[in-house]
């Protein structure tokens, strides 16, 4: 697949838009994924997904190969959110354009525990939606996408100092949120969970 993208990001880098979309279409999941768990929209996900792509398009040129591709797309994704996000008041997080849930899924748990994990998703996404900006992309790049400091760092513009400190500081907060009662789902889960589940 390495060799495949190299070979694919060395034709677009030429003008080749073909090999740009085969490009799009490996990539487009993850960073629509990105978009939508930092606006909260399917619409303005899908317009923000349209956006990084067109960028990253437009500014391939200056694409560093050194660079992880993905890592490249996501940073364009990620600071395109947050001036999204600091244009106008974010709407809550919309459960039912829930991009991860797979019906195809063999292993995909009862109704009961699916209803059950939509109400803690939703809380948690209401918190989440508290954060500002930068610390609402640290936290999601950080544990929705398994990026490293380092490269959340590159991504944000920030110092690795600057992205824990970051991340620290959005833990304590969503702690003392849900210690002080903000969500209750989040609380009732922790609470009356059967070992069971």
């Amino acid at each position: 697949m390495i060799n495949l993208e190299q070979e694919w990001l060395e034709k677009a880098r030429h003008g080749d838009e073909d090999a740009f979309t085969k490009l799009v279409e490996t990539y487009q999941t993850p960073v629509y994924n990105l978009c939508f768990r930092m606006l909260g929209d399917g619409g303005s996900a899908e317009d923000a997904a349209q956006e990084t792509f067109w960028r990253a398009w437009q500014n391939l040129a200056r694409y560093d190969p050194q660079r992880s591709f993905i890592t490249w797309l996501l940073s364009i994704a990620a600071h395109f959110c947050i001036d999204q996000q600091r244009k106008r008041r974010i709407p809550l997080f919309e459960l039912d354009e829930y991009p991860d849930f797979d019906i195809g899924d063999p292993s995909v748990p009862s109704p009961e525990k699916v209803a059950t994990l939509n109400e803690e998703d939703a809380a948690l996404h209401t918190l989440i939606n508290q954060l500002n900006p930068q610390d609402r992309a640290a936290v999601i790049l950080k544990y929705w996408h398994d990026c490293s400091e380092e490269e959340i760092s590159q991504m944000l513009s920030l110092t690795v100092s600057a992205v824990k400190s970051r991340l620290h500081r959005s833990r304590r907060q969503l702690a003392e949120l849900i210690s002080s009662g903000q969500t209750t789902n989040l609380n009732k889960r922790r609470q009356h969970e059967s070992p069971a589940l």
